[in-house]
């Protein structure tokens, strides 16, 4: 698990690629996207097979982003999530959140090879104040549970 310092760190980020954001507008990565902006982050959305999503620019890689973020979190299936990592660090990105099912040992290992701050197998929404809905509960719960890592 993530030290609570790792998590506060990349939440403190302020321009943050999400990785794997739905054309459709429907998957969880949109909903990172659109919660993020909500509660005050710069958000840029990244996704190969998309020029626009929702009216906005949509970036085909980090490579292709017009400026420098902060961080990067990741929805993609986890053989995807590797090849994001090497993205990064060749962005010069040293913060990566693998949001929950999109981490792969590789992608960890290459991370912490390389020096990125690597948070996985967490839900940013569940730290990214204020927490609310759902994610306030299972926030709740992870804490009486002693899961929750702030």
């Amino acid at each position: 698990m993530p030290a609570s310092s790792t998590i506060n760190d990349f939440l403190a980020s302020k321009t943050i690629a999400v990785v794997g954001v739905s054309r459709s507008g429907r998957k969880f990565g949109n909903t990172i996207l659109s919660t993020l902006r909500t509660k005050g982050y710069h958000v840029v959305p990244v996704n190969p097979s998309a020029e626009n999503i929702g009216g906005e620019r949509c970036y085909p890689d980090l490579r292709s982003l017009p400026s420098p973020v902060d961080g990067v979190i990741t929805v993609v299936p986890p053989g995807k999530t590797v090849g994001v990592v090497r993205e990064a660090i060749a962005a010069g990105i040293r913060r990566v959140w693998m949001q929950q099912g999109s981490a792969s040992d590789e992608a960890v290992r290459l991370c912490e090879e390389n020096g990125i701050s690597c948070i996985h197998n967490e839900c940013i929404l569940m730290y990214a104040a204020p927490v609310k809905g759902i994610h306030g509960f299972h926030r709740w719960l992870w804490r009486a549970i002693g899961r929750l890592r702030t």
